[in-house]
């Protein structure tokens, strides 16, 4: 999408085209483009349809009611933060007192909208002109125009200083796709930790798989999941707890935050198995739960977590244990059809067997259901099969 089309979706006429191609089915779009072709520009109606599809991609991360009226480009929709962490977020910077925010690459403003619908005024800037248009319109068709301002700039040459706060999203994606080295982030990450530590207050989000060693030691680090999947990673300057680490899981928010404890002792496999919530796994922080739990690892290198009694926790789902196997899968496929069970749900971790292979070879058949764990327990390749509590 380049700025022209972009710019005529917002006339009338864009946005009553908007409106018609709202919900087209990929398998319809050629009959409604030779349509709409005759009495519209081609390139408006290209324009409509591609906005519509990203729209539609949209949903998951912003909900139907905000994506439906908001704009996106392909790379805006793919590196935007979900809405219900963009929101954690914006509620946790209103708690350490911030009012204003200079929200430096700002992308298409899904944080901007998060932080200005905390109450918190917001400074959104990004360098490139089509992305910077693009927050001015969703800033508008949200209704939150007073309380952002885009600005097209590049990020190195503003001044947040007259702000609360900072935060800062570096691009991770290229024209290759995802960039692993963070001096590759736009702009590097060296820049955006050297301007959040400068600020009051400040957020800096990035990829969840950062080595803890890269964690600069004045920031507190937080790795946050929703629904179990893992969204992001923030350093926080100006919270007062610097080098802390805490995994967070929305919705919630639930919060464990570190003690620094030991490594949990190896045990042998009890009746109940815990799988900690990948926060809490990519935070270090399965000891936390092993003590909560009064358990212990199955293995030294796997964050499985059993114990003898069951107790409640946020922070990991919880397994009844019912059969123990070394890794065999004729025997698994007859322990499945002894049983009956059609329905078999794979978990692995620390084993190289893919599920979908796994599951074609038992052939699971029948009315039961279980899930059977493919791991390692003290170092020995191990089935574990059981069923989830609630």
């Amino acid at each position: 999408m380049n700025d022209l089309p972009f710019h005529a979706l917002l006339t009338p006429e864009g946005r009553a085209l908007l409106d018609e191609v709202r919900g087209t089915a990929p398998a319809d779009e050629l009959a409604v483009a030779t349509r709409l072709r005759r009495d519209h520009p081609a390139d408006l109606v290209s324009a409509a349809l591609g906005q519509a599809r990203l729209r539609q991609r949209a949903v998951v991360k912003f909900g139907a009611a905000d994506a439906e009226r908001m704009f996106f480009t392909p790379n805006g929709v793919e590196q935007s933060t979900r809405a219900s962490v963009a929101a954690y977020r914006a509620r946790r910077l209103r708690t350490l007192g911030v009012t204003s925010v200079a929200d430096l690459c700002c992308g298409i403003g899904g944080d901007a909208i998060a932080l200005a619908r905390a109450g918190i005024r917001v400074l959104a800037v990004d360098r490139d002109p089509l992305t910077a248009a693009v927050a001015r319109a969703n800033a508008r068709a949200l209704g939150l125009d007073d309380l952002i301002e885009v600005r097209e700039a590049d990020v190195t040459e503003v001044d947040p200083a007259p702000y609360d706060a900072v935060f800062v999203d570096p691009a991770r994606r290229g024209g290759r796709g995802r960039i692993f080295d963070p001096e590759a982030y736009s702009p590097p990450l060296s820049w955006a930790v050297s301007a959040a530590s400068a600020a009051p207050v400040a957020a800096l989000k990035i990829a969840p798989g950062i080595p803890h060693e890269a964690v600069p030691p004045p920031a507190e680090a937080e790795w946050i999941s929703d629904g179990g999947d893992v969204k992001e990673a923030v350093l926080w300057f100006g919270t007062g707890s610097p080098g802390a680490v805490r995994a967070t899981l929305l919705p919630g928010p639930r919060s464990l935050l570190g003690r620094g404890l030991p490594d949990p002792a190896v045990r042998p496999v009890g009746r109940y198995l815990y799988e900690p919530d990948g926060a809490v796994i990519r935070a270090h922080l399965v000891a936390e739960v092993a003590r909560e739990l009064d358990g212990g690892l199955i293995d030294a290198t796997i964050a499985y977590v059993t114990a003898d009694e069951r107790r409640e926790t946020a922070y990991a789902s919880a397994y009844e244990i019912t059969d123990r196997l070394p890794f065999n899968v004729k025997k698994l496929k007859a322990l499945l059809r002894e049983r009956g069970v059609g329905v078999l749900t794979v978990k692995k971790r620390g084993s190289a067997v893919e599920p979908e292979e796994l599951r074609r070879k038992v052939k699971p058949q029948g009315p039961n259901s279980a899930t059977v764990f493919l791991t390692r327990v003290a170092g020995a390749p191990t089935m574990l099969i059981g069923h989830p509590l609630d």
